[in-house]
């Protein structure tokens, strides 16, 4: 029958393993990393000039950006100006209707009539 001393699936493995032979191991070791090193060097190599080109596209955007933000402000400069431009024209007419009624006054006053 089945009982708790009846031997475990495992029991006796371990006893089955032949040594280990480190000197195999080291052997496969370097196999497997002489094998993927190469591959491994070349990603790091593309990674690095890949985040290279990044912080160059980085900077470059930033570049323009700020170009965008001049353009901007260059707009808001020529706005003002326009409205400068504008007011002063009003200036301009207000200071002819001032000139052209202190003529018309001093006529008047020529001919006798006091204002």
């Amino acid at each position: 029958g089945v009982g708790p001393s009846d031997a475990s699936p495992d029991e006796g493995v371990v006893e089955d393993l032949p040594l280990i032979d480190e000197k195999a191991v080291e052997q496969l070791t370097e196999g497997l990393i002489s094998h993927y090193l190469p591959d491994l060097r070349r990603s790091k190599s593309a990674l690095q000039e890949l985040t290279q080109n990044q912080v160059v596209l980085l900077e470059t955007l930033e570049q323009e950006i700020s170009k965008f933000k001049e353009c901007n402000s260059i707009v808001d400069i020529n706005a003002l100006f326009s409205e400068a431009k504008h007011y002063h024209n009003k200036l301009v007419n207000i200071r002819n209707e001032m000139m052209m009624l202190h003529e018309k006054t001093s006529k008047l006053k020529v001919s006798g009539i006091n204002i």
